[in-house]
């Protein structure tokens, strides 16, 4: 059998018709003299998307429990790691955002080979109305896209917005800039459909002014929205990046007793030194380098003897920053008087938050030593009871164990350098056990 003749039978096969197709009045392949046509067969291959069980032999599908997609789903909502405000886009002007809208749609030309003028000057004052609402609108679609939501922020990143812009604050000037961008969004459209429907050339060019000016004044009146969303972009940036991989020595203490001057001895950090509480009103950064090895310092807002909820946002920020950061803790305490808090209240503050972040690696540190007396110092508001005698030997010498150190004379700082290098190396070894064991849980 010749191959032209097996070929003929191929295509009048019944079932090859898939192939070739099929009609009433003839089947199979049609065919154009001085044509070569030869079969082909073509395959497709489908992506299994569903779970199997074998049960009985057989394949039966299984369904995904509740719990299953909610693991899932938190899974894929996985927390961000500290340095999203370094992300954050940089956010214009509210006046330049609207003064380039306009140049740019004012540029725009109607559409070429439109002969009748109305209908060329529609055609031009519908686009401009259009390019002004997008210039307009893109932009603040991005902002909105690129600041992050708070529930995917790291817990510590989402105390340093509530404590510094301000409880709700940061969600109320996301929606605002949110509503603008609608408005003129809508603002926009209703008035380009209306040039378009202009019946004169003078119809259209007054539309187009009208829906100009109503953008404008859309914006002159929400762009403050924009404004603020700059100076929250500014303020979050502006704030120290901490790396949780890298160990951090956190200063802590009453206001006043030292903090800032220890951070500029032990590290890069150069905070303001000034004889008045809350000197230190955010988080301060600084690095120490030992032995070709990099460490985190932080000064940190002095803590007063009051409950929680009457503590300030720069209070509560010290606090966030030792409940959500794996840091170690160089609690600084002043006996000599010159801070403004009595040895009796800076007691009963370091007696509470050793209690509450005993887990942290710890020094204690007696600051301006060369001011102590032998007769410990007594305010008049101390509540002097004799039988306390571990407060009585805090007064005289600190807690057990504490270094005593002075800025002045530089009594103690060698030894304060080596004992923080030992603590940042013990934090460094917790850390990269914790990580060890978070390896191995997500493996097993």
């Amino acid at each position: 059998m010749s191959k032209a003749n097996t070929l003929f039978q191929l295509c009048h096969s019944p079932s090859t018709n898939f192939l070739f197709g099929s009609s009433k009045s003839h089947r199979g392949l049609y065919m154009i003299p001085g044509w070569k046509v030869y079969p082909t067969l073509h395959f497709c291959k489908n992506v299994q998307t569903t779970t199997y069980e074998v049960v009985n032999a057989s394949y039966v599908p299984t369904a995904q429990t509740k719990e299953e997609k909610e693991i899932k789903d938190k899974s894929s909502a996985q927390l961000d790691t500290v340095g999203a405000f370094q992300k954050l886009p940089m956010v214009m002007p509210s006046v330049d955002i609207l003064y380039s809208a306009l140049k740019k749609a004012k540029r725009v030309s109607p559409t070429k080979g439109i002969p009748n003028i109305a209908k060329r000057e529609r055609n031009r004052g519908a686009k401009q109305l259009d390019a002004l609402m997008k210039e307009i609108a893109v932009p603040l679609r991005t902002y909105l896209e690129n600041f992050p939501k708070k529930k995917y922020l790291h817990p510590y990143e989402r105390s340093l917005i509530e404590l510094t812009l301000g409880d709700g604050n940061y969600e109320e000037v996301l929606g605002k800039v949110n509503a603008l961008r609608k408005n003129v969004v809508s603002v926009g459209k209703e008035h380009a459909s209306l040039c378009a429907k202009s019946l004169t050339k003078r119809e259209a060019e007054e539309r187009l002014s009208e829906g100009r000016k109503k953008i404008e004044e859309i914006f002159s009146h929400e762009g403050k929205s924009v404004d603020a969303l700059l100076h929250i972009a500014k303020t979050l940036r502006a704030m120290p990046v901490v790396d949780l991989e890298t160990p951090t020595l956190c200063l802590v203490g009453a206001p006043n007793v030292g903090k800032s001057s220890l951070v500029r001895i032990l590290s890069t950090g150069k905070p303001e030194i000034c004889n008045y509480p809350f000197t230190t009103r955010g988080i301060l950064m600084g690095h120490i380098a030992f032995n070709y090895q990099n460490f985190q310092v932080t000064d940190t807002p002095g803590l007063l003897k009051r409950c929680d909820e009457d503590r300030n946002n720069l209070e509560k920020l010290t606090l966030a920053v030792l409940s959500h950061l794996p840091t170690a803790i160089l609690y600084v305490h002043d006996l000599s008087g010159e801070c403004g808090t009595s040895p009796s209240d800076q007691f009963v503050i370091y007696k509470e938050i050793k209690e509450r972040f005993g887990g942290h690696l710890w020094l204690d540190v007696v600051s301006k030593c060369d001011l102590l007396h032998n007769s410990p110092v007594v305010f008049i508001t101390d509540d002097d009871n004799p039988d306390h005698v571990e407060l009585a030997r805090y007064r005289k010498l600190g807690p057990d164990g504490a270094i005593h150190v002075s800025i002045m004379s530089e009594a103690g700082l060698n030894e304060l350098k080596v004992r923080v290098h030992e603590l940042l190396t013990s934090q460094m070894a917790k850390i990269n056990s914790e990580k060890s064991n978070q390896e191995n849980l997500v493996i097993s």
